[in-house]
């Protein structure tokens, strides 16, 4: 295919003449400007939507930064935003920093060159430390667009948000329990160095105390989000010997460690012990297990939140705007115990 500079030799221009005709920009005599299109026309040249977009400095493209990427919960994330922003005539850039600060640097310098239209972000740290959020603002301000978080907080920066209801998707798992007979109960958390998981324990711990129940926390098990952590802890639990009548498992993952570790241990759910996690888990309606949770609209998440940016790209003036998903329960029968 002809390039920009054989058109120019062609024409008897420079690049940046042949470039002004392409983009419509600047001032071309009519001559001249008759004289390259029928050049362009002849050698049926047609530039990239990519080599026009950089030319001006801009692309329609978006970046997107995933936490973890191989997380179900996620991919529906980014299934929302691919599915608004295509069809709002923006193409996604996806990379997954795998809950690491210095990979999502990297992305981040990554998205830069890529001179992305706008951000989408599920943070992988908090960044509560000051030289972190001082380099973290660094990058954003590098990136000359606008930025809006997704699930995770970071509560140092005034930025656009799409969130849940964390508190209260672990109060109303907890309450469930209780109303379903539960007394004695427990949870395995996220990561609590994580915000989302600090209010859904505190969701959890308040739903126990409203209801004039003691917390054993022997039943309180630290995690961090993960399939491996949570059935560690789960099957440390089971060797005890002493277990909770009911369980809140903090995320999809959470709930999977724990399953894998009850069914090995021989504990039936819904019958040995009660559970209610946050988030469904799509698969194990496929298998037959009755698994109450709390859950919300994950895709739903992923079309505000690119629905915000767009929004923000066409007005930068506008005030800073926050959403809050809500969540639902949904009873499958796993938050009762039938003991025999």
């Amino acid at each position: 295919m002809i390039t920009i500079q054989e058109i120019a030799a062609l024409a008897g221009v420079s690049k940046s003449t042949v470039s002004r005709v392409l983009n419509k920009s600047g001032y071309v005599s009519p001559t001249v400007r008759s004289r390259v299109e029928k050049i362009i026309i002849e050698n049926n040249y047609s530039p990239s939507a990519m080599a026009v977009n950089l030319s001006r400095r801009e692309t329609k493209t978006i970046g997107v930064l995933i936490p973890e990427l191989d997380n179900v919960f996620f991919g529906e994330i980014l299934k929302g935003i691919t599915e608004v922003a295509e069809a709002s005539g923006f193409s996604v850039i996806c990379c997954d920093t795998a809950d690491s600060a210095t990979k999502e640097g990297r992305a981040l310098h990554t998205l830069e060159s890529q001179r992305v239209r706008g951000l989408i972000i599920a943070p992988a740290e908090e960044y509560t430390d000051p030289k972190d959020i001082k380099r973290l603002a660094i990058s954003f301000n590098r990136l000359k667009a606008p930025i809006v978080i997704v699930d995770r907080h970071l509560d140092k920066m005034q930025l656009d948000g799409v969130y849940y209801e964390n508190f209260e998707s672990g109060y109303l798992a907890a309450a469930e329990l209780i109303k379903a007979g539960n007394q004695k109960l427990g949870i395995i958390t996220g990561n609590l160095q994580l915000r989302i998981a600090r209010d859904r324990y505190q969701g959890f711990r308040q739903a126990v105390l409203d209801a004039g129940l003691k917390l054993d926390e022997r039943f309180v098990l630290k995690g961090d989000f993960s399939v491996s952590t949570a059935y560690k802890l789960t099957k440390e639990m089971l060797e005890r010997g002493s277990i909770p009548e009911g369980i809140v498992t903090s995320n999809n993952r959470t709930s999977l460690g724990f399953l894998k570790a009850v069914r090995e241990h021989k504990i039936k759910i819904g019958a040995d012990i009660a559970v209610i996690g946050i988030d469904n888990i799509d698969v194990l309606d496929i298998l037959g297990f009755n698994f109450s949770c709390v859950t919300r609209d994950v895709h739903e998440m992923g079309r505000i939140a690119v629905r915000q940016l767009i929004e923000r790209i066409e007005n930068k003036s506008m005030a800073i705007s926050v959403h809050t998903v809500p969540c639902q329960l949904v009873l499958k029968g796993s938050e009762h115990r039938r003991l025999e």
